[in-house]
């Protein structure tokens, strides 16, 4: 809706209605998200869109995921399960299957009842969960570069976020930085392993580390683990509340999107405490209320599918990142190899680019590929300024197409 413009009926041209001072407007956009605007997804797919560019930008496949899962959210479509507002936590079969997949993956115990809530994705999960959690001034520590939804929840929450870089070419955390960065205002850590942009796993030693410094310090933990099933190289997703202290002060996050590739159905899931997820709950019900219902049906039968599927989908995934590894390598970009994730981050700099945002704006146009600057992801911009994410969740074909451009505009 537009603002109101002219004068109030009955008003002379050029008095202050109501007898008052004339003064300036106030923005409309809370101050807290000033700078915040479009999301360089939205952005970059439009970009895609406009031009016919492959878009290897956004995180999402190109393919859908099991056709069995998709089939079970047909069948509850027709047998009208779901059709109307689902209960507010989640349908029971749903929250049933969450708790069974947390102790299948990671002997971890949950009351289906208590314990568990369903969100509209991951990204409802962080924001209803910065928004219960935070008071005003209260500051969060996260690993710079971060999501960018990250950065507008802890604003709309009134926090205070305190970046901590991750550096090329490992980025591994400095936790000696982590400690120096707690203050008596430090309320909250937001984590995300398997990390995105940079595809970095938190090691078993890190996360006990940081886990150690939350009972010192009493600080509550979000963890964004929506890449859990995507840790390459026989890697492994440690759980951070799986480890001591941590049970009664983390909120798990993670969604159905990445893992069974059906980002549409923006089906997620936070657990925790009963008191923890209580909280997150009496935010999320103003936010969507309830959302997705047939689909937390299909989503229930997913998370029971076999050991055999998750193996394939991660190895299929490793694949196709190996694929764009070598294919961006061979054009001239600087790669560091994920870990885990849908993306691979690199450095534009050998190409003799020195600016990831105008290098991102100008490459559908000279090779066809859209990309995302990684530097959108920082506070500090300049930290990651020359770096670029690719996603490799495409068609093996389509990655080999988007690698043999990228070769022909920069091979030299």
């Amino acid at each position: 809706m537009n603002p109101p413009t002219g004068t109030p009926t009955g008003t002379p041209a050029g008095v202050p209605a109501c007898g008052g001072l004339a003064s300036p407007r106030r923005p409309l956009l809370n101050r807290s998200l000033d700078g915040l605007g479009t999301t360089i997804f939205a952005e970059m797919s439009a970009l895609a869109a406009a031009t016919g560019a492959i878009n290897l930008g956004q995180g999402f496949p190109d393919t859908d995921g099991p056709e069995a899962v998709r089939e079970a959210a047909v069948r509850a479509l027709r047998d009208g399960r779901g059709n109307q507002y689902p209960p507010g936590a989640g349908v029971p079969e749903l929250r049933a299957a969450i708790c069974a997949h947390q102790r299948r993956f990671y002997g971890l115990e949950f009351d289906p009842d208590t314990e568990v809530l369903v969100t509209a994705g991951a990204t409802e999960g962080i924001a209803a969960a910065m928004l219960a959690l935070l008071e005003p001034g209260d500051e969060v520590i996260a690993f710079e570069p971060f999501y960018d939804s990250y950065a507008a929840s802890i604003a709309m929450a009134g926090g205070v976020r305190v970046p901590l870089a991750l550096r090329a070419p490992d980025f591994r955390p400095d936790l000696d930085a982590l400690r120096a960065a707690i203050t008596r205002r430090t309320r909250l850590l937001l984590l995300n392993s398997p990390h995105n942009p940079t595809g970095t796993v938190l090691t078993r030693d890190e996360l006990t580390a940081i886990a150690a410094l939350a009972v010192e310090r009493d600080l509550l933990v979000v963890t964004d683990e929506v890449y859990e099933h995507l840790v390459f190289d026989d890697g492994a997703h440690i759980p951070l509340i799986s480890l001591p202290g941590m049970r009664d002060r983390t909120v798990s996050i993670s969604s159905a999107g990445k893992t069974f590739s059906f980002t549409g159905w923006k089906v997620g899931w936070v657990t925790g405490s009963a008191e923890l997820v209580s909280a997150v709950r009496t935010t999320k019900q103003f936010l969507t209320y309830v959302a997705s219902g047939p689909f937390q049906y299909a989503v229930a039968e997913a998370l029971a599918l076999p050991d055999a599927y998750y193996a394939a989908f991660r190895d299929d995934l490793q694949t196709k990142r190996d694929l764009l590894t070598a294919g961006l390598t061979a054009a001239g970009f600087e790669v560091y190899r994920p870990q885990g994730t849908y993306f691979i981050t690199t450095d534009i700099a050998p190409l003799g680019e020195t600016d990831a945002l105008t290098f991102c704006r100008t490459l559908p146009q000279r090779s066809g590929v859209v990309a995302v600057p990684n530097s959108v992801f920082y506070d500090h911009p300049t930290a990651g300024r020359t770096q670029v994410r690719f996603a490799f969740c495409k068609r093996e074909d389509v990655l080999k197409e988007a690698a043999s451009r990228l070769r022909t505009t920069f091979d030299r």
